[in-house]
């Protein structure tokens, strides 16, 4: 069965990916085109490899570089891999390199994007990994080199696998040339003679020169087909005759310009000394020199150019590089021998090696002893630094180094005894392309040539000897068993080699290998691994690119971007940001409107600062006066507008993201008509942002076809909308500021009535003012779980996201942007409450950046965040705290190829909705229009406003508003009230004698605090310390029938103290102590001891006092001046009785005996709550102490004025008609008066006897409620104060109480 699903999902893959290049070309394979550098057995041999295989190829633990090779046959183009593991196995590779080529022993390795080389692998032995090339290449040859596999439960490298594509082009007709490839062809007996010969052949390329074909006779004879300066020239001899002294060398020319990767078609036919030479449709005839008619060549002829031993090319010419197709030699297919490999072809050698490793070394051996050092080979990197070559002498004669450094070779020769040389050759020779070392050294002679330029080799001959060692390194020296004393400072070279000599013999690193005679670790053979990071350049805004063997770098000096790749400006978006971070200054300041994207920074001037503004202004070159005469509608006056360090498209930006912008406009005239008003076409006009005309002026209304004089009313002649249009024969003038901002820069003017006689005028536009900044002010809320829609992010290869957000829930995603299948996209979300998650798809797998606060991040209180993404990295930062990283691999790509709209408030599908307000979203510096998209009906607000704005129900008390925004609730901790309002009452009965104390704390406050809670927030809302010592807030209510009592006492460390007291008479009198000075202020001249609820509200600030009791006039008291008026280190707060241990003052203890009784509510001092903290605890151990009897009732709360409760959230409404049943007559029983009696008694029965059973009310105050109750029903006057003993709220019966 699971069979059955592997092979359905790989029909599936061959249908989604359909096309008319996707045949399997491994399956028709025989088992002689799979060949491997070892086998584990027979069993696991490489042609059981095939994919849905029942094996699969392992090879020999021993094997140091294992790898599988296939031979298609013929070319293919490669479009796609599938990999499996050995079938029922623990075996399987996850990672490997690919190589092809059109040759078994000339590689080339495939890179995908970013200039990674491994591919992924498999994760098990029976599914399917399949990788998709993002470039089709073509190859006839296939290597796959296993990176990493599985080494769990036993397991090794084992390797199924299938290849996609197909045939390319016709067989056997092309081939390409690198400058270092060529192809000999051996003549059958040595030597051909000819009489006539016909050659042709096709090539491409985009070199200017080239050798195609080459071969020469001993005696002088010789033909070379080459290109020089884009041109062909046919170079042919049939020798040269010594006796009569004649040069038989013919050169022939055709064409020019032939570097431009277009093919072209050569021919040349001879017969005896008359040659046909042909290119394209130009033949030119010729008869060649001399006096023979055979051409005798010897050997070989030569094919893109000459290789040999000691000849890399020709002298004075360079092989080509390019491709060709059809090449025949008297009717010889050289391409059909060279696919076929048959024996006559001879390729160049070339086998190069990639150091890729960090302990990468190549060990080879050389002659002992000998008095003469000859070491060549090339070389290729990007690297600074590297160690080529090093050697150590024989007889302990010192040692030689090779060795690239900032782009040259060093040589250092050490000796013993003798001082250290060290000198240097070359240019810039890490710039990737291959370069040539040549060095030989002798006693007292060292020469080393660099690229064969034998013109300029660089000779030291110091005194020295030479014996050569019998061993050289290549690349770095080992790392272990370095028994030759391999030693440098240098780091490990990484890159490329190939072509070794020593002692001037060719190096065949197969055979060294073979037959143990070298060592190396951590090279690749058969290949040139390198990749060019910097083409196309990863820097943006013209940053420049560096880079090494696995990595780049960019140097953004002197750009005005920063970053890994250039992308962020290093410059503030407007005036308007640079005001906000503290610049208040004017001067000249470098603003860049889009920030990371494509426009350039530009210099403003001058900037000028106000106090809640920022000017910025841009002048131009039409500020001046300019005349203007002879100009008609039909051939107008254009006056542009060029304005200074800055483009059009850059003000375009800065006029655009402001948030007010004018521009100074004024028309002189003398006989010169302006707008042609009222209804007449306009002979001038201006030209704003969109390249728009406008057909008004200064100080009019935007397309009103009028100047500023029709608005205000002035205008010359009222029959004319401007002045100039009443064309009179004397100067007049129109001018006023523009001040449309989506009109704004104006861009262009065009005038085209000054061609009359007389005519004239003049006009002069002023410098663009602009202030403010809408991207940075542009705020909506989510009220209900919706998102926006904006035009498809299409970010580049970089992605920077930046914005505002404030919210009070727990998650939420703020922004999306992905494709069809979402397997390309990026998010950005509140995970947690410190949690925001940067999660995005645009390479291998999901990954995810994480940022964690140490605070909590839904505070309601606007956080910054910035994201960004490229090929280095992901970071992401919030407010000013270190930002989270994830750095990717030196070879990564990103894709960002996003096809659906930006998503801004949810994810797709409204799934994880935000709800909470968002500002100044910039996607890759560009501002998004939220404000734009506003629908109060789809839940998006305009501001920050959510339900706390429209609360249906306000919160009460001074309880605050918590804005979920689709709903809210109330924050009653700093209250002394609860319910979902923090509209309930928390109060208490006190029997006599009865007492509570709150500890606010339990030591005094150092100076040195109270200083710095003085100084470092000295607004009187500040409660650092848990309250502000030069201000008290002080309210309660109450309910009494004794008096003398002290109703709030609240104690300190030092002899200050505050008290609300009720005399004797009943009256209420504030007692305050500050310092040495005790105050007295009277608060009520009737007595409060009348069994009625009442409130008390003080509040001092500094010097002043209000106070206000139940709904009396506040009145306003003054402290003396002196010193500071803090209250110092209040302690304890009584209620009930004073029972603070040490001297308390007289005035208390009179009233302190026999205590209050009665009830008290609702009691809040600056922000801590006893009776809150008594009954409603949020801690385990409260600071509340109580001795008597002390029970919870809510009898001394005050009525509160109630505003409007809407039916919708009444939770006593029934619905807009109420149903009932009536009979025809209604008792007279049932009347309104009756029946409210009712109600009321059988309500007062039940509190009796609650009250009782429970409240212990003394019977002197039960006989009082009584009466007063029996009055209210014998009225007919139902108010608040009869039904403040009760637990009905008071509103519900508002329709029947009409006055108190």
């Amino acid at each position: 069965m699971l069979l059955l699903l592997i092979i359905f999902s790989h029909f599936l893959f061959l249908s989604l990916y359909s096309g008319p290049c996707l045949d399997p070309l491994i399956s028709p394979l025989y088992a002689s085109s799979f060949h491997a550098s070892s086998r584990y057995n027979f069993f696991y041999s490489a042609h059981f490899a095939k994919l849905y295989g029942s094996s699969g190829w392992s090879p020999s633990p021993r094997d140091r570089q294992p790898w599988m090779q296939i031979d298609l046959g013929r070319k293919y183009r490669i479009m796609a891999i599938a990999t499996q593991g050995t079938f029922n196995s623990y075996d399987w590779v996850t990672k490997y390199m690919l190589l092809y080529g059109d040759r078994f022993d000339a590689w080339t390795p495939y890179v995908m994007k970013g200039g990674n080389m491994t591919l992924p692998g498999n994760w098990n032995y029976y599914q399917v990994k399949r990788n998709v090339f993002h470039y089709s290449f073509t190859a006839k040859h296939l290597r796959l080199y296993p990176m990493g596999w599985n080494t769990e439960n036993g397991g090794k490298i084992g390797l199924r696998v299938e290849f996609y594509g197909c045939p390319y082009g016709k067989q056997h007709t092309e081939l390409l040339f690198e400058g270092d490839d060529m192809v000999a062809y051996s003549f059958p007996r040595g030597r051909m003679r000819t009489l006539q010969d016909h050659y042709a052949l096709n090539f491409k390329t985009l070199e200017k020169d080239g050798v195609l074909l080459h071969s020469e006779g001993l005696q002088g004879d010789s033909i070379t087909l080459e290109l020089k300066i884009g041109r062909l020239y046919l170079h042919i001899s049939l020798g040269s005759s010594t006796v009569h002294d004649t040069n038989g060398m013919t050169t022939m020319m055709l064409g020019n310009l032939l570097d431009t990767q277009h093919w072209h078609y050569v021919t040349i036919k001879r017969y005896g000394r008359e040659v046909n030479f042909t290119l394209d449709s130009q033949t030119e005839p010729a008869v060649l020199n001399g006096e023979f008619q055979y051409l005798d060549l010897d050997k070989q002829i030569y094919v893109g150019g000459v290789i040999e031993k000691d000849v890399p090319h020709l002298p004075g010419k360079v092989n080509f590089r390019g491709c060709m197709e059809n090449v025949f030699i008297n009717g010889i297919n050289i391409i059909y021998k060279t696919q076929y490999q048959e024996p006559e072809i001879r390729l160049a050698p070339k086998k190069p090696m990639t150091f890729a490793g960090p302990n990468n070394y190549l060990q080879l051996p050389g002659f002992f002893r000998k008095n003469r050092l000859a070491v060549k080979f090339k070389f290729r990197s990007w690297d600074y630094t590297g160690l080529l070559m090093f050697t150590r002498f024989a007889d302990e004669l010192g040692s030689l180094e090779l060795g690239l450094s900032e782009g040259q070779v060093n040589i250092t020769l050490m000796q013993p005894g003798n001082k250290r040389l060290r000198f240097a050759a070359g240019y810039r020779l890490n710039d990737g392309f291959w370069h040539t070392v040549d060095l030989t050294a002798k006693d007292n002679l060292l020469t080393i040539t660099i690229d064969e330029d034998e013109s300029s080799p660089l000779k030291i001959t110091n005194p020295f000897m030479v014996r050569t060692g019998d061993r050289y390194f290549f690349g770095g020296c080992p790392k272990t068993n370095n028994t030759a004393r391999c030693v440098t400072k240098l780091s490990r070279f990484h890159g490329c080699m190939q072509q070794i000599f020593i002692d001037d013999e060719p190096v065949d690193i197969d055979v060294m290998l073979q037959r143990k005679w070298g060592r190396y670790a951590e090279i690749l053979l058969g290949t040139c691994g390198i990749t060019d990071r910097c083409s196309p350049n990863p820097c943006e805004h013209e940053g420049r690119c560096i880079q090494s063997w696995n990595d780049f770098l960019c140097v953004c000096n002197n750009t005005g971007y920063k970053g890994e790749v250039c992308h962020n400006s290093v410059y503030r978006e407007s005036c308007e940001a640079y005001r906000l971070n503290g610049k208040y200054w004017s001067g000249n300041y470098t603003i860049d409107p889009d920030l990371s994207g494509p426009l350039k920074p530009f210099t403003v001037y001058p900037i000028i600062f106000l106090v809640q503004k920022s000017w910025t202004v841009i002048e131009h070159n039409r500020m001046k006066s300019t005349k203007v005469s002879g100009s008609t509608m039909d051939r107008p006056y254009i006056g542009d507008l060029q304005y200074v360090n800055a483009s059009w498209d850059e003000v375009t930006a800065l006029a655009n993201t402001s948030l007010y912008c004018e521009q100074w406009i004024e028309f002189s005239c003398y006989k010169s008509r302006l707008l042609n008003t009222p209804h007449g076409r306009p002979y001038t006009y201006w030209i704003g942002r969109h390249n728009e005309s406008h057909e008004y002026w200064g100080g009019a209304f935007p397309e009103s076809g009028k100047c500023g004089c029709a608005v205000n009313q002035t205008c010359t002649d009222s029959k004319y909308w401007c002045n100039c249009d009443a064309d009179y024969r004397q100067w007049h003038s129109d001018k006023g500021y523009l001040s449309f901002r989506d009109h704004l820069p104006v861009r262009r003017i065009v005038i085209g009535d000054t061609n009359r006689t007389g005519s004239e005028a003049r006009y002069s536009v002023g410098a663009l003012y602009c202030h403010g900044d809408r991207s940075i002010w542009s705020t909506i809320a989510f009220t209900k779980p919706t998102y926006l829609t904006f035009p498809t992010f299409k970010p580049g290869i970089s992605a920077d996201i930046t914005f505002h957000f404030r919210t009070y829930r727990t998650n939420g995603v703020f922004v999306e942007s992905s494709d069809d299948h979402l397997r390309n996209f990026l998010r950005i979300e509140l995970n947690s409450t410190t949690e925001v998650v940067f999660i995005f798809m645009v390479g291998d797998g999901i990954r995810n950046v994480t940022l964690r606060s140490p605070k909590p991040l839904n505070d309601n209180e606007w956080h910054y965040v910035e994201a960004e993404i490229n090929v280095k990295l992901a970071r992401l930062k919030v407010d000013f705290l270190p930002p989270a990283i994830h750095k990717f691999p030196g070879q990564t790509y990103i894709t960002m190829e996003f096809t659906q709209p930006l998503l801004v408030g949810a994810a797709n599908h409204t799934l994880r909705p935000f709800l909470g307000c968002l500002r100044g979203l910039r996607m890759n510096g560009v501002p998004v229009d939220l404000e734009g998209k506003v629908d109060e009906r789809a839940g998006i607000r305009r501001n920050c406003t959510g339900a706390c704005m429209n609360a249906s129900i306000p919160c009460r008390n001074g309880g605050q508003c918590i804005d979920g925004y689709a709903s809210y609730a109330c924050d009653c901790n700093n209250t002394a009230f609860d319910g979902y309002y923090c509209h309930l009452d928390i109060g208490a009965f006190f029997d006599v004698g009865a007492w509570l104390r709150y500890d606010i704390r339990k030591e005094p406050i150092s100076f040195d605090a109270w200083w710095a809670n003085f100084w470092i927030e000295p607004h009187w809302h500040n409660f650092t310390l848990g309250y502000n010592t030069t201000t008290d807030d002080i309210e309660f209510s109450f309910s009494t029938l004794q008096a003398p009592a002290v109703l709030l006492y609240i104690s300190s460390f030092s002899n200050d103290y505050i008290a609300v007291l009720l005399k004797k008479d009943g009256t209420l009198s504030l007692r305050y102590r500050l310092g040495i000075i005790s105050y007295k202020f009277k608060l009520t001249d009737r007595s409060m001891a009348d069994g009625f609820p009442h409130f008390v509200n003080i509040t001092r600030h500094n010097y002043t006092i209000w106070t206000q009791v139940d709904y009396m006039d506040p009145w306003i008291e003054k402290l003396i001046p002196g010193e500071i008026p803090r209250f110092d280190s209040p302690k304890s707060i009584f209620l009930g009785r004073v029972m603070e241990v040490g001297g308390v003052d007289y005035e208390i203890q009179r009233h302190n005996s026999p205590g209050f009784m009665g009830c008290i509510s609702g009691v809040r001092y600056n922000i801590f709550a006893p009776l809150k903290a008594y009954f409603r605890p949020n801690v385990t151990n409260p600071p509340v102490t109580t001795q008597g009897y002390v029970v919870e009732s809510n009898c001394g709360a005050f009525p509160p004025v109630l505003g409007y409760v809407p039916w919708e959230d009444d939770p006593w409404f029934t619905g807009l008609f109420f149903y009932y049943i009536h009979d025809d007559v209604t008792p007279p029983w049932m009347t309104r008066k009756f029946t409210v009696t009712l109600i009321l008694l059988s309500c007062f029965k039940a509190y009796i006897a609650l009250f009782l059973n429970s409240c212990q009310i003394s019977t002197i105050l039960l006989i009082k409620v009584t009466k007063q109750f029996l009055k209210c029903i014998y009225t007919n006057v139902f108010c608040s104060s009869c039904f403040s003993l009760s637990f009905i709220p008071i509103q519900h019966f508002s329709q029947t109480c009409k006055s108190c």
